[in-house]
């Protein structure tokens, strides 16, 4: 139950962190200023301007074309809820609840975005028309096949992110077509800063981490997880994709000698509860060194698993980086 395999993609390049520490000054008479009392190392990261377009090539070599800017922007999965908000933008509907995080509009404002019925996997395409959207976005492997129903009404936008590379190149395209461009560039500076300073200090710690509703849990790995493709550098994350036959079992975490684990619930129809308290039946849970060190940290499916923006990514390392310490 991996996560699909990664493909090559194009990456965005920004500057090397650049920093510099600053001895104090004083008179002959004064003590040398302490390493403690010297200000601390500072990052600065700049990135590529991002230019105004109507027609464009996306991060994976979508080609997409517009009369005009869009200002009703549909969205079929969290991804592009993530890069709205980003952007400043509410959607003209939604059937995410991403937005409903405190970090993106909160619980009120999010309840006056309309929702798209039919779920994640078959939205309504009347619904979705309903909105007059001048442009839809959705996950390629899951909507692609409403395509040929949008034709003419609409144009429908398949991405496919499955490294954080990919959620910042389809920031600056979205910023690009909306003429976000100031906002689209703040956004990715904000995250790459944030993740340069997270990869100054990287844990020495074995992380992991799983997704599932019940015992049939899932690894996320680097190669075609957006959240796993953070880890490598923060911790020691010795996870590689299986392709979509393989999987790991219990045995073979509990020999890598966890430290820290991170829970990702998914719920799917009448199914409740925390993964983490179905894992707890096997008895070889228990024995891992996350679960009994207490080091088992139930995170937020909707900004880990399913945001895959700079906006969840910042909210992933510091919620990553602070269980790793």
């Amino acid at each position: 139950m991996l996560r699909s395999p990664s493909r090559f993609v194009r990456t965005w390049i920004a500057a090397a962190a650049v920093g510099s520490v600053l001895a104090g000054c004083g008179s002959a008479s004064e003590e040398p200023t302490s390493d403690k009392a010297r200000p601390t190392e500072k990052t600065e990261v700049t990135v590529e301007p991002i230019k105004a377009s109507t027609e464009l090539t996306d991060t994976n070599g979508v080609r997409i074309s517009l009369k005009k800017q869009p200002e009703r922007i549909v969205c079929l999965f969290a991804l592009c809820d993530d890069i709205l908000t980003e952007l400043g933008i509410v959607p003209a509907a939604t059937n995410s609840a991403l937005l409903a995080h405190p970090g993106f509009l909160g619980e009120a404002k999010a309840k006056e975005v309309d929702v798209v019925p039919g779920g994640f996997i078959a939205p309504e395409v009347e619904a979705i028309l309903s909105h007059k959207p001048d442009l839809v976005i959705g996950l390629g492997d899951t909507h692609g096949k409403l395509a040929p129903a949008l034709e003419g009404a609409t144009t429908f936008w398949a991405m496919q992110p499955e490294t954080w590379e990919d959620g910042v190149g389809y920031l600056r395209d979205v910023a690009a077509l909306t003429g976000r461009t100031a906002e689209g560039e703040k956004a990715e500076r904000t995250f790459r800063t944030k993740l340069a300073e997270a990869e100054k200090t990287p844990s020495e710690k074995t992380a992991l981490i799983i997704y599932g509703s019940d015992e049939n849990f899932g690894v996320a790995t680097p190669e075609g997880d957006v959240t796993a493709s953070l880890f490598p550098k923060l911790a020691d994350y010795p996870w590689k994709s299986r392709g979509v036959e393989g999987s790991y079992s219990l045995e073979e975490i509990l020999a890598q000698d966890v430290d820290v684990l991170f829970v990702e619930t998914m719920s799917f129809g009448d199914a409740d509860g925390k993964l983490s308290e179905k894992l707890a039946e096997n008895p070889l849970w228990g024995k891992i060194p996350a679960v009994r060190n207490g080091d088992v940290h139930e995170v937020d499916a909707e900004v880990w698993a399913k945001g895959r923006g700079t906006r969840s990514l910042g909210i992933v390392l510091d919620e990553a980086t602070a269980a790793l310490r």
